[in-house]
């Protein structure tokens, strides 16, 4: 069987009872709408956004996810994974769209690492057989604590004694939509270097959503590493920046940024960070930024030492410029959110 097959080609499918972690992002809900949609009995353990009360949460989480069982607690804490996520109940699956929101060192390892070993504890106790976990390519070249966590705990699953499936996604689309309103007001395209220093090929939400449930039938995927792109050839942000302007009608403008100005700003927030400890995330998210500034998000081929777009595979149908295109009307704009520094 092909293993990019999309899952609603999957045909006499069981029914299966799945634990969803993070279906308060926009993957999460994809994805628990993907499960929904196959028919499959979903149960959502779901933690507030920042800012949010319980009650907002559930008004807004049941709005959402009409048809799944809901449960509120924090994932962070074992004791609330247990006895508020899994309530001693038997699974056969946990899917894992949970991340850090902030990418901070200590937001990562409590997020990334612990709230999933916690997971995947009481897993084993609940007799999960099959644990599917939403990671990022990113982590191929490991120079950030939210990477680091996420390989920490991709080891640990790996050597659990559970069917797994390691889902390593390319670029969001929400990631790539920041710039839109500024070249909406007139503004340049902001680019690093040439704006060639960089390719991805992006994934929409219910592309990627498609591809993870369809880890749950198909057997290509079992204790696998699966990256996995979007449909089409791998673009840079140069070229986002020209699909932006030529639908909006405007003549391109773009803004270089040197990428040495990064490493002045990195430099400077870690000194500081010695001081101030506050200013210690800061200099996190500097680097995070310098690391999307810098890298490809396609496979990365350890033999040539280059990224290569040819051994990135792809799944899906939408693509990035035809979401621009609805954006750009104002329809169907993601909400960044706390990811809105990436």
């Amino acid at each position: 069987m092909d293993p990019l097959l999309s899952a609603s080609q999957l045909t006499n499918s069981p029914r299966a009872r799945v634990l969803l972690l993070g279906a308060t992002g926009t993957i999460g809900l994809a994805t628990a709408r993907a499960l929904m949609d196959r028919g499959h009995d979903l149960v959502c353990f779901v933690r507030s956004r920042k800012g949010e009360s319980v009650d907002h949460a559930k008004e807004r989480m049941a709005s959402d996810l009409h048809g799944a069982t809901l449960r509120y607690g924090d994932p962070s804490d074992r004791w609330s994974m247990v006895r508020d996520g899994f309530a001693h109940e038997s699974f056969d699956a946990v899917i894992s769209c949970m991340a850090s929101r902030t990418g901070s060192p200590r937001d990562a390892w409590l997020v990334d690492h612990q709230a999933h070993l916690h997971a995947l504890e009481a897993a084993h106790a609940a007799g999960v057989k099959h644990f599917i976990l939403l990671s990022a390519i990113c982590v191929q070249k490991p120079l950030l604590a939210f990477q680091r966590a996420k390989l920490a705990f991709e080891e640990a699953l790996m050597k659990s004694g559970l069917t797994y499936s390691i889902v390593r996604p390319t670029a969001f689309f929400k990631s790539l939509s920041g710039q839109l309103e500024r070249v909406k007001k007139g503004k340049p395209f902001l680019i690093f270097g040439d704006g060639k220093l960089t390719a991805c090929m992006p994934i929409s939400d219910a592309d990627l959503a498609d591809f993870i449930v369809g880890c749950l039938d198909e057997p290509s995927r079992h204790d696998q590493i699966l990256p996995i792109g979007g449909p089409g050839p791998a673009i840079t942000p140069r070229q986002q920046g020209e699909c932006l302007f030529q639908l909006l009608g405007k003549e391109p403008r773009f803004k270089s940024v040197p990428v040495g100005l990064l490493d002045v700003i990195v430099g400077v927030l870690n000194g500081l960070g010695q001081l101030v400890p506050a200013l210690a995330d800061k200099a996190e998210l500097a680097r995070i930024g310098r690391y999307y500034a810098t890298e490809s998000m396609l496979v990365w081929d350890a033999l040539t030492n280059r990224y290569d777009a040819q051994l990135t595979p792809s799944h899906g149908t939408h693509t990035l410029f035809e979401s621009y295109e609805k954006w750009v009307k104002g329809q169907d704009v993601p909400d960044r959110g706390e990811h809105a520094v990436f």
